[in-house]
Parts: structure tokens; C-alpha cells; sequence
């Protein structure tokens, strides 16, 4: 089984933002040594528990801390930007570590209304464009990208693009990396419902794209590991409160699900978030490998303690490969 990292690089302990990205550079290097394929960091926006707003910058400095580890964004929030620029910074990136770097999108605000307007007007409507979006950028990531006939290339070029990821929570999402053959990660940390519809229109659906010649689906797991039952459940359920964003609502615009949230024994328990001793987070693993038939997972860790939150991907990286 392949397991990479999926950090939301919090602010955590009375840290500042300085100390937070550190300790994300800490985390790729411990999950490099301790055989984690993937590094990937998300964008948040005006969240004060949530340090990376840029995930391309992060990931520039993380590279030259580590050797091998696969490096990405989970997910860089495409409606808020021009694929032009996009696909610029991640050749960028794939130029600096060649054969190390992902491009992993989503379609999220990355906070509230208000933030989501500042950072590029109208959200929804650029939503909407989200079909054109993935057009244009797959065709820039693939060398094959015109505007009004002429040709652009997004410069510099890799010796080898960015592998391209889609991250979502649904059948739309996952029909959007059907039709632009990109690889699919299911958010199953944000959702309360199991992957198989979105897998199932995925799968059915997908067309082979240079980038992508074949289906490739990772699924992304809230996990929380600890020597006894107790405590893992204890280290999860004081996470969730700790990161929201000042003057967030209760409606899905205007909040953004991270492990945690659910209470132990809510509705979403065991799909969320895996929560136990390595050896049982490891065996719930590997039957969700078998229901879902893909052998990769993109770990979420969410504590109020760094030492902690290393601990656990430490623990279920030996339970699983020993």
C-alpha cells in the first residue's frame, strides 16, 4: 500500500505562521525517511489556524529540504486564478525537481465569501468556468495550448510535466477528471457518504489523456494514530474546533470540513476520520483499499501537537510496512 502526506500546515501550540512552515518542512522530511511517496499541501485563505496560502511557494522551499518525496498541492484552487500561471508556476516547480511534482486541483473557496471575493470577485460564477478552466490548463501541462489559434507555452518546460490530480467529493468532480483524463483523489476526510458513486462515474467515464493514459485513483483519509484507542480519539476530537475561519458560518460556502469536526461516535465516524491504534487504523486501510480497488491514500493528520501529529504517521507507516 502507498501512502503520502496531506498537510493543512496548521498553526498549532501558540506557533506563528513562521514556526507552522516549519514544521511542514519537518513533516515531508519525516514522511520522506519514513517511506511516504507524496508530500502535498493545501490552500487555505484567511484562516488563522492554517498557515499555506500558497501552496507553489511551500513546496519550493520544501524541495530543497528533502531528496525524493513526491511534492503537490491538495488542491490548488483553480477557480481563483488564470491556468496560464498555474501551469507557469508548477513547470517551475517540475523544473527544479524533476519527476517530483503533482498538481492536485479543486474547485473549493478556500474560505468564506468574503475572502473568496477579494481574492477574485465573483466565486460561483468562476465555478462555473471550471469545465474551460481544466481545458485550458490540461492543454498548457500537455504542450498543446492555443489562444485565439496562436500558441502558448507555458515556460519553463519540464523535462518531465507535473502529474495532474483532480480532488473531490462527488460525481461532478469526479466526471471532470473522467473528461480531462487526470487522476481522481476522493475527499473522503470531507465527506459523510463512501467514494463508489464518484468512483463509479469516474472510472465509467474516463477518457485517456496524454498525462494520464489510464484511470488513477488516490483516496484522501482523516487518520489518527496512538498506542491506545483513548487517546487517538481524544488527540482527534480536540482538532477540529481549532481551525476555522474568523466569522465563518455554518453553510458549506462559508466553512470548509476538516477532520476532526465530526465528535466520536457521530454519523460521519469511520469515514472522516480513522481514529485508534496503528494496527486497527492500518486494517481499516486495507479494507477500504479492497471496497474502493486502489492501493494509494493521502493521509491527513490533524492534532493540537506537532510532536503528536508526527507520532501517528510514524506509527501507521510501521503497522503497515512494519
Amino acid at each position: 500500500m502507498k501512502l503520502g502526506v496531506l498537510d493543512l500546515v496548521p498553526v498549532l501550540n501558540g506557533a506563528d505562521t513562521s514556526a507552522a512552515l516549519e514544521q511542514a518542512a519537518r513533516l515531508a522530511q519525516a514522511a520522506e525517511a519514513l517511506g511516504y511517496g507524496r508530500y502535498w499541501a493545501a490552500e487555505h485563505h484567511d484562516m488563522p489556524g492554517l498557515a499555506c496560502t500558497a501552496p507553489e511557494v511551500l513546496l519550493a522551499h520544501v524541495g530543497a529540504r528533502t531528496r525524493r518525496i513526491r511534492l503537490g498541492s491538495g488542491a490548488l484552487l483553480l477557480p481563483h486564478y488564470r491556468p496560464l500561471k498555474v501551469a507557469e508556476s508548477f513547470h517551475m516547480l517540475a523544473s527544479l525537481y524533476p519527476g517530483r511534482i503533482d498538481l492536485g486541483i479543486g474547485r473549493a473557496p478556500g474560505g468564506t465569501a468574503h475572502v473568496s471575493m477579494a481574492m477574485s470577485g465573483n466565486f460561483l460564477e468562476h465555478v462555473r468556468e471550471m469545465p474551460e478552466l481544466l481545458r485550458s490548463l490540461t492543454e498548457l501541462v500537455g504542450g498543446r495550448y492555443e489562444y485565439e489559434g496562436v500558441p502558448v507555452t507555458a515556460r519553463p518546460v519540464p523535462a518531465e510535466p507535473p502529474e495532474l490530480w483532480l480532488l473531490g467529493t462527488n460525481a461532478r468532480s469526479a466526471g471532470y477528471a473522467a473528461q480531462f483524463g487526470t487522476g481522481y483523489v476522493f475527499g473522503q476526510f470531507m465527506s459523510d457518504a463512501g467514494a463508489e458513486e464518484a468512483l463509479a462515474a469516474y472510472r465509467g467515464g474516463f477518457v485517456p489523456s496524454r498525462l494520464c493514459p489510464s484511470p488513477r485513483v488516490m483516496i484522501a483519509v482523516g487518520a489518527v494514530c496512538a498506542e491506545t484507542e483513548a487517546e487517538a480519539r481524544q488527540l482527534a476530537a480536540s482538532a477540529g474546533a481549532l481551525f476555522r475561519p474568523e466569522g465563518a458560518g455554518d453553510s458549506a460556502a462559508d466553512s470548509t470540513p476538516l477532520p476532526g469536526d465530526s465528535p466520536a461516535g457521530g454519523p460521519a465516524e469511520g469515514r472522516r476520520l480513522l481514529a485508534g491504534r496503528p494496527e486497527d487504523v492500518a486494517a481499516q486501510l486495507r479494507e477500504l483499499s479492497r471496497r474502493y480497488g486502489t492501493d494509494e491514500f493521502i493521509v491527513v493528520t490533524m492534532t493540537g501537537d506537532y510532536r503528536k501529529r508526527l507520532r501517528s504517521y510514524k506509527l501507521l507507516a510501521e503497522a503497515l510496512w512494519g
